[in-house]
């Protein structure tokens, strides 16, 4: 096992610069996770480690070795690629040990891996069958074990999930995480789907545009994002957010005012006039019974039109808009919460959980 450390590394196309100064230094053992919308470089990154794709500029570590110029069979990684790339004419057996055949290991010692790694991932049965004869997610974990019967360094995963079923990719990703607890390999996943960062990373590094966003621990980034882009991938719901207008007193938003935090003036300079960007996550608004304009302003309450309701089981999920804006909310309610779309309905905001961006650069400015 090792570390993996990248230095300022870039990596462009002709014309096209898919990555640029990316800088993190993986710890040995660790398991971090690339994540961020389509086209922001994360398998990009995954492939110039694995040593598919050059390095442009930068320098690229495993352990202590520059490993820029190495070629991709001496890095001594293992990568799982979204297709799952079994081949079709060995049976389960014979592709779990490919890998160690190529390094010309002895026969009990292939016998000895592929029986442990077939047992941990509960394929033991199927070691006699050919990859046309698994499930999805049978195949899934072949190739895992393919990649895990080898002992790597280094483990890459490039969304190794994507083409389960909801159930399977829950029971998978489960599964997934107890493997690297018992192994310990220095794990690096890529995916677009921000409850697999959430759930599986130590170190989330959230990318856009070819460029490292944060940095951080799961809870840590969802709890102060460094940008509006990050506050809005992190979340299911994502955070609200919605352009206003700082009054003075607080913000306008539309035709309704939302009072100011009095910690929120203390510890950001505003000024009367001020475009602003406004977040708050959806669970941190409610619905309430509006008792008289005046009573309502000073408690920070808003009207909002229901635009969708979509029941969720233990919750229901209500979005909707306030009335001549184009402000768009997202509400989580109880399960048992009762609208139609159309509905002119009371909300109200924390106010200690508000959240402040700079409307041109996007960044955060509070908290």
């Amino acid at each position: 096992m090792a570390n993996v450390r990248l230095e300022e590394i870039s990596r462009q196309f002709e014309n096209v610069l898919a990555i640029e100064d990316i800088t993190f230094d993986v710890p040995d053992g660790q398991f971090w996770v690339l994540v961020g919308p389509s086209g922001c470089g994360k398998s990009t990154i995954l492939r110039t480690i694995a040593g598919l794709e050059s390095v442009s500029d930068g320098n690229l570590y495993i352990g202590d070795v520059l490993v820029n110029h190495v070629p991709a069979r001496q890095r001594d990684v293992a990568m799982v690629f979204q297709n799952y790339a079994l081949y079709p004419h060995m049976t389960v057996a014979e592709n779990l040990s490919f890998g160690l055949r190529m390094r010309k290991a002895d026969q009990a010692t292939i016998e000895r891996q592929v029986e442990k790694v077939a047992r941990s991932l509960d394929i033991s049965h199927l070691l006699d069958r050919k990859p046309k004869q698994l499930s999805g997610g049978q195949q899934q974990r072949v190739a895992l074990g393919r990649a895990i019967a080898r002992e790597p360094k280094v483990f890459l995963l490039d969304e190794p999930l994507s083409n389960l079923d909801a159930q399977l990719r829950d029971d998978t990703r489960v599964q997934l995480k107890q493997l690297h607890q018992q192994l310990g390999i220095t794990t690096i996943y890529v995916t677009h789907d921000q409850v697999e960062a959430m759930t599986l990373a130590d170190q989330i590094v959230v990318l856009d545009r070819g460029r490292i966003q944060q940095i951080g621990e799961p809870q840590a980034i969802y709890a102060k994002p460094a940008n509006r882009m990050v506050a809005m991938f992190l979340g299911n719901p994502p955070m609200n957010v919605f352009r206003c207008i700082y009054t003075g007193e607080g913000f306008q938003l539309g035709g309704q005012f939302l009072p100011c935090p009095g910690e929120l003036q203390l510890r950001l300079p505003l000024v009367p006039a001020q475009t602003l960007d406004l977040g708050i996550r959806p669970e941190y608004v409610e619905f309430t019974n509006p008792k008289g304009t005046e009573d309502a302003e000073r408690r920070g309450e808003l009207r909002m039109e229901v635009s969708v309701v979509e029941p969720l089981g233990r919750e229901t999920l209500v979005r909707g808009c306030l009335p001549e804006s184009e402000v768009l909310l997202d509400v989580v309610a109880p399960s048992d919460w009762r609208g139609r779309p159309g509905d002119r309905i009371g909300i109200q905001f924390d106010l200690n959980q508000l959240f402040v961006f700079d409307p041109t650069t996007g960044n955060a400015l509070y908290p």
